[in-house]
């Protein structure tokens, strides 16, 4: 006889856990430190499901959690919504106005236009009946002050700061902001949930009414970093692609576009502008991210680069940190307005923080590369000394590691485990789908130390007038340690491990590393031919472009974060070492599935998505940052290999190797720039060139 089971229990209430709020529904306009988020019928609320990360943010601090509009209290039913650089447009119907019949009369169009430290938001209420509409309009509006750690923790909860009613409006303030919110004629009602802005207007038959709802923060307290828009800095105005595949024009358009209102002026020298990394969670100076947007740009322009270049020369580090990571010559990871990160223990990043092992070497390599590109060379003899501890940070960090590479291992406990571009804890996977332990060796992080002191060395001899033997011999002799420890015998071709771990095995997970490493120099001509290949082949050349990590790992997942989703960027920065190292047919390939997905992503590349299509879409990251600087930065990317640009502005000359047949047909490039001076080139379908506009003094080579 078997024993009367007990009867059943309710399991005990499961502790809420905090998730990051998802992007991917919302619409998105930044300029420079103010970001808004908002649902596609043009509100923010915080307070609604799926919307917790709407908002208004300055400075990294939520000043509005609610800008919401009602007509007689009722929302308007959204329809359409649309975001590009610092605007937003949504298009409504109040649907209980107007016209009895099926088809909606009354219109609420709202155009929201992002400005200095706040925003203008247009209300139109448009009468497409034959009789005169009356209604109440009220604008709700709100702040909680949250900090941006809190809302991308999803800890953040949205509790109004009380406001007060002034002559013109509203206004509260926070520890950071004072915040001001106006509506002409609007009666103001304020209290401890924020306040409401109202007025009773009247539509005629066939007209409209528009109204202004302005908003406007004042800082009053300052932070490390107070930054101030630099959209108006730098102009792309001059850049217009055409092709018979239209699609590319309008996506480099929007790119640039978006990368422009995502500049910001350095708060220590305001003439210099950078790329914040991308918005809502990155928008400020990231070293790694900021030196990436402005080396890909360098086709339209050396200004960002010099801007760049010289804000993380000001933060250089000078000292042994272990708190902040920073070491003399290093170059930062991030600058924030706080420390970065949710309270109660885990990853709390200072505000000034240098845990990268990437950013000291890449800057190096923007020197060089805007040098060719025509950056003036005084820029270059301003910066010799930071070039020179920058060096210095890389052959201590070299010769303190026991083989030889640059490695990196979070000392203080708080800090990024992973600091290579793949900065997730979970990104380093060896074949078996096992994360690697540190201390870890990056192939590309060695690749750009290479480059980076092929580059210096020209700087030293043919800028500075010095010998630059000593880092041609450096850089041959780590790509000697490369070939030595980074390739993995296996069936078929040898592979090239993404890395080295702790005890200096090869972390064999195959992933898309491998592909930053083509043509700047690590690898012999056969040795690439071989990582192009397999860069090139199915495992991780996918219809979106390339995965992060290959198809054939156990750990490979097409919505992981760093273990096979698709960056825009590194998609992009692969299509170009493919093209430098022989592979234009995979480089082409890489280059239309890029546009590909911005033309069914409203021509605004996210910063990651998923690797396997539905229907041929791409999956949202839902988290993705959307602009991001250096997906959107890639539209340069998609220009250097579409012509195979070689530039020599010191030489006097630009080689073009262009991608033949072209893969977008016939196009013309404008805008090109060589320093201060404008060139255009136009190819035929075939890829042959059959214009070129060069300044005077340049000798345009193709071949």
């Amino acid at each position: 006889m078997h024993p009367t089971p007990p009867p059943c229990q309710d399991p005990a209430p499961a502790e809420p856990r905090s998730r990051q709020p998802w992007l991917h529904e919302l619409e998105v306009a930044v300029r420079g430190p103010v970001t808004s988020l908002s649902t596609a019928d043009g509100d923010v609320d915080a307070a609604r499901p799926g919307a917790e990360a709407s908002g208004v943010l300055v400075d990294d601090r939520r000043v509005l959690h609610r800008l919401t509009v009602r007509l007689d209290g009722l929302p308007a039913t959204g329809v359409a919504s649309a975001s590009a650089a610092g605007v937003t447009e949504t298009v409504g119907v109040a649907r209980h106005l107007g016209s009895p019949g099926p088809d909606p009369t009354v219109e609420v169009a709202r155009r929201r236009v992002l400005v200095d430290l706040g925003l203008d938001e247009h209300i139109v209420v448009r009468n497409r009946w034959d009789e005169d509409v009356r209604c109440r309009v009220e604008v709700g509006v709100a702040g909680d002050g949250a900090e941006l750690h809190d809302v991308k923790h999803g800890v953040a909860q949205p509790v109004p700061t009380p406001a007060d009613a002034t002559d013109d409006g509203l206004e509260w303030a926070d520890e950071r902001h004072r915040v001001r919110v106006a509506l002409e004629g609007a009666e103001a009602t304020a209290g401890d949930d924020g306040g409401t802005l109202a007025l009773d207007v009247v539509v005629p038959a066939g007209g409209e009414v528009a109204l202004v709802v302005r908003v406007r923060c004042e800082r009053v307290a300052a932070t490390p970093f107070d930054a101030e828009a630099g959209a108006d800095a730098v102009d792309f105005g001059a850049v217009a692609v055409t092709a018979q595949d239209v699609r590319l024009g309008r996506t480099v358009t929007t790119a640039l576009e978006d990368l422009r209102h995502l500049t910001m002026r350095d708060p220590l020298a305001p003439d210099d502008v950078f790329a914040g990394a991308g918005t809502p969670w990155y928008l400020t100076l990231f070293g790694r991210d900021s030196l990436w947007a402005a080396r890909l740009a360098l086709p339209f322009g050396t200004d960002l680069a010099r801007g760049t270049l010289r804000a993380l020369a000001r933060r250089q580090g000078t000292v042994d940190d272990v708190a902040t990571a920073q070491q003399p010559g290093k170059i930062l990871h991030e600058v924030r307005r706080g420390s970065f990160g949710p309270e109660g223990g885990g990853m709390v990043l200072p505000s000034t923080y240098y845990g990268t092992v990437d950013a000291t070497p890449l800057w190096v390599c923007l020197l060089h590369d805007a040098w060719r590109w025509g950056m003036d060379p005084c820029v270059v003899r301003e910066l010799a000394p930071a070039l020179r501890a920058a060096l210095g940070w890389m052959e201590r960090a070299a010769a303190e590691s026991p083989d030889g590479l640059l490695r990196y291992l979070d000392e203080s406990g708080t800090g990024l485990a992973n600091q290579g571009w793949k900065d997730s804890g979970d990104s380093m996977r060896d074949a078996a789908g096992r994360v690697a332990e540190g201390p870890i060796a990056l192939v590309e992080t060695q690749g750009y130390a290479v480059e980076a002191a092929l580059g210096a060395a020209t700087l030293l001899e043919d800028v500075l007038g010095e010998d630059g033997s000593t880092w041609r011999d450096w850089a041959a002799a780590l790509s000697r340690r490369v070939r030595d420890g980074f390739w993995v015998p296996q069936d078929g071709p040898p592979l090239l491990a993404m890395a080295l771990d702790g005890s200096g095995r090869p972390v064999d997970g195959l992933g898309s590393n491998i592909g930053h490493v083509l043509g700047g120099g690590l690898l012999d001509p056969a040795r690439e031919a071989v990582a192009a290949d397999a860069l090139a082949g199915p495992d991780l050349l996918g219809p979106l472009g390339v995965s992060t990590l290959a198809r054939s790992n156990p750990a490979f997942n097409p919505i992981g974060y760093h273990t096979g989703s698709v960056w825009t960027h590194d998609s992009a920065i692969c299509a170009l070492g493919l093209a430098r190292a022989g592979r234009t047919d995979a480089a082409a390939s890489v280059a239309r599935a890029l546009v590909d997905v911005a033309a069914q992503s409203d021509y605004r590349w996210p910063e990651l998505y998923g690797a396997d299509p539905v229907l041929g879409r791409p999956v949202p990251y839902p988290a993705s940052c959307r602009p991001q600087a250096w997906a959107a930065a890639s539209a340069g990317a998609l220009v250097q290999v579409l012509l195979g640009v070689r530039p020599d502005a010191p030489g006097g000359s630009v080689r073009l190797s262009p991608l033949a047949p072209a893969p977008f047909g016939a196009v013309r490039v404008e805008g090109l720039r060589l320093g201060d001076r404008s060139w255009s080139v136009a190819l035929d379908a075939a890829g042959d060139v059959v214009d070129v506009v060069a300044p005077e003094g340049i000798d345009v080579v193709v071949g």
